[in-house]
């Protein structure tokens, strides 16, 4: 261990690593953000943190038993002359529940605006950290899978892990509170969802698309809709002011 500590490329492997797992972490976050927002105000905070809580278990087991997860990525079956191993099939199920899961709250946002027939429906406590748990799952293996080609000591990996998460929780409530009091953002994080479904699916077909393309996608369309923000606000303010002027 202490060899470590003065090892200067086990220092530079933990920033990288640390930073690449905020980065794909980015889309665990929204997806617990717009899930939990389901449940009752009061107990929101909770279920986000736990959800997150729950991710930072499964990913230091899955580097735990890292020889398992490598095995994961062996063929098991062929078909249409491709190999499938377990990894791809967990990807395409993460993925079309993702799917399904984006266009659900698409639809429910839309009709809910379309169609106002009351407030929506709270979702059980227990039925949220269950779809929490098994996005993790996903979302933790297509990380770990990321981070072992990065580090060669497992310590590093976990620290790497242990600090994004921490960065996760903190960012997790602004984060949530932010994507659920404007509607035109939560449905952009919801857009972001579906690409995410997509590419792992894709990634579970064998079709790699690059993670650059997908981020520069999101930071483009985040930016856009930041202008459009301000420029809201601002109209909004010279209405306010006009209002009182008159």
């Amino acid at each position: 261990m202490l060899d470590l500590l003065a090892d200067p490329n086990a220092w530079i492997s933990l920033a990288t690593i640390t930073l690449l797992e905020i980065v794909l972490g980015i889309d665990n976050v929204i997806f617990i953000s717009i899930v939990s927002s389901r449940l009752p105000p009061e107990r929101q905070p909770l279920a986000r943190r736990l959800g997150l809580m729950v991710a930072l278990g499964v990913r230091i087991v899955l580097l735990l038993v890292i020889t398992w997860i490598i095995g994961l990525t062996q063929p098991v079956f062929s078909l249409f002359d491709m190999d499938f191993s377990w990894r791809d099939l967990i990807l395409i199920v993460g993925g079309l529940f993702l799917l399904a899961k984006a266009v659900t709250e698409i639809h429910a946002m839309v009709e809910g605006e379309v169609h106002a027939s009351g407030p929506r429906q709270s979702a059980s406590f227990a039925g949220v950290i269950a779809q929490i748990v098994a996005l993790d799952v996903v979302f933790s293996l297509d990380s770990v899978l990321t981070a072992v080609g990065m580090a060669e000591h497992v310590e590093v990996m976990i620290a790497a892990v242990v600090i994004a998460m921490g960065v996760m929780l903190i960012a997790a409530e602004p984060l949530s509170a932010f994507v659920n009091r404007h509607a035109t953002v939560k449905m952009l994080a919801l857009a972001f969802l579906l690409l995410i479904g997509v590419t792992l699916v894709a990634d579970g077909a064998h079709f790699h698309i690059p993670r650059g393309y997908l981020y520069f996608a999101v930071v483009f369309a985040v930016l856009v809709e930041a202008m459009n923000l301000v420029v809201r606000r601002r109209a909004a303010r010279r209405r306010a002011a006009k209002a009182e002027a008159d």
